[in-house]
């Protein structure tokens, strides 16, 4: 049974065989489901503010 990533930016669900990889210098793995998602942590954006991300509701009130 394959487990399924999940994205570190926007939190949806990859695919398998689909998404972007990305190694950091210290060997920690972070799964992408698009470059998209991995463009905007390059540049150290907030998830939480915005409404395509499955993490936009989930911050605390």
């Amino acid at each position: 049974m394959v487990r399924q990533a999940k994205c570190v930016f926007c939190g949806s669900e990859i695919e398998p065989g689909t998404g972007v990889m990305y190694v950091m210098n210290d060997g920690t793995i972070l799964w992408f489901c698009s470059s998209k998602c991995l463009k905007n942590y390059r540049m150290k954006r907030d998830p939480r503010k915005y409404k395509w991300t499955l993490k936009y509701g989930q911050q605390a009130k």
